[in-house]
């Protein structure tokens, strides 16, 4: 069965849909005849993903961006497809999960990975979360889902124009973000194993990390690993906003780590939800870089879940 080209036009504002029309004979000469399907609407890859791996297809290439590899990944995750690789050509705007691949941004190198029959068993995380009507609702993520101004942030690069460059998008975005937030009370029940620890932090963000960074480029969690069976959470909190955005130049670094403010754990599943207070209050999330839901958020780690072409 042909692998299943999974394109996202709409990915880095578009450009991946004006490309794929030269992109696709290069990617057809590396892997041979395809099969072409466009998402059409959020979450369509999704479903165009589960619907390819019941039909037995062994490998589905993602083209976009981090949301549209996060949307492929809950399709086969969603079905169980043990025997469904996923492949990734970038064309999308923060490129976060590819560094943790250790992918160049090239369409060689891509095509390359996906070719070479090397494939790795990655895990992923499942979070269940109150969604923008507060139902609950559930999605896997396989590189970092934040609370706090980065669900924000999401939200405003959604609405930005990529001509500035994606490193510069997010900055303009995480400024206006933070410009209009403050620190939340949060609460969280950490779970290693059978023990439990109950934590609360005042906090801007909140990074449960799969992978290791977030948000074009910050390292957030230098140290995740994707393949190692833990989650490492980050939390950052500051005096003020201008504590907090002196973070910045260091987290492209991964060098905040151990600053006043930045704690850092690891564990295998963490709940997080609003520290009672005052009433309307409400903290967004960031799942693989897509503005999904609010807390609370209960969010567990399944190792080997996924095999990606890399």
């Amino acid at each position: 069965m042909k692998p299943l080209v999974i394109v996202n036009p709409r990915a880095g504002g578009g450009r991946a849909g004006d490309a794929f029309g030269e992109l696709k004979p290069i990617i057809e000469r590396a892997l041979g005849a395809i099969d072409v399907a466009f998402t059409e609407r959020s979450a369509h890859a999704i479903d165009l993903a589960r619907d390819a791996t019941n039909e037995g297809r062994p490998l589905l290439v993602a083209l976009g961006g981090d949301g549209t590899l996060h949307e492929v990944a809950n399709g086969v995750l969603d079905s169980g497809g043990d025997k469904t690789a996923i492949g990734f050509i970038g064309q999308g705007t923060g490129g976060d999960f590819r560094r943790s691949l250790g992918i160049e941004h090239r369409l060689d190198r891509y095509l390359a990975a996906i070719v070479g029959g090397r494939e790795r068993r990655i895990d992923a995380a499942r979070a269940t979360f109150a969604d923008d009507a507060g139902r609950e609702a559930s999605r896997w993520f396989v590189n970092v889902l934040s609370a706090g101004i980065g669900g924000l942030v999401d939200r405003y690069v959604a609405k930005a124009s990529r001509s500035l460059g994606s490193t510069l998008t997010y900055a303009i975005a995480t400024a206006r973000a933070l410009a209009e937030s403050d620190p939340t009370s949060i609460a969280c029940t950490v779970h290693r194993g059978d023990t439990r620890e109950q934590l609360t932090f005042d906090a801007y963000v909140v990074a449960v990390c799969n992978g290791g960074s977030f948000g074009s480029g910050m390292r957030i969690a230098p140290m995740a690993q994707i393949d190692d069976g833990r989650l490492e959470v980050v939390v950052m909190s500051a005096s003020s906003r201008l504590g907090f955005a002196a973070y910045g130049a260091k987290m492209y670094k991964g060098t905040h780590l151990g600053e006043p403010g930045v704690a850092h754990f690891s564990c295998d599943a963490i709940d997080l939800a609003l520290a009672p207070g005052p009433a309307g209050r409400s903290v967004l999330l960031d799942i693989d870089g897509e503005p999904i839901g609010a807390l609370p958020v209960r969010i567990a780690i399944k190792r080997s879940a996924l095999r990606v072409r890399a």
